[in-house]
């Protein structure tokens, strides 16, 4: 069984910086394969970081930049980055492992940008 826990989450202002946490347990082929994704209020979940085939991330338009995705292989943990927070970056942000055909996720952790 595979298992993913965020942390990190909090109340920001705008400009600032917080660093999220994905800590993932179980049988993992790879933490290459685990991404961050965001769901605002009253707006559909969207990607933020996801890996692609060639091994590299794709950002979303919104995050290049100022956003960046980070693996430790020794405590199985992946990190996002988030610099310069937006107002337009509150959301509950969430990560997600996908192997063998599934897809797993994490609860999430909100994000609180404010002015």
């Amino acid at each position: 069984q595979v298992l993913l826990v965020e942390s990190g989450g909090g109340l920001v202002q705008a400009g600032e910086s917080l660093t999220l946490s994905c800590a993932v347990s179980g049988r993992i082929f790879s933490l290459s394969a685990v991404g961050w994704y965001r769901q605002a209020p009253g707006k559909q979940r969207e990607l933020v970081a996801v890996p692609d085939k060639g091994g590299s991330t794709n950002y979303a338009d919104s995050v290049r930049g100022r956003f960046t995705i980070s693996r430790d292989n020794v405590k199985n943990t992946v990190y996002l980055r988030m610099n310069s927070l937006k107002l337009e970056d509150t959301a509950v942000y969430s990560c997600k492992l996908s192997q063998y055909g599934m897809d797993f996720w994490g609860k999430g952790t909100l994000v609180t940008v404010s002015s």
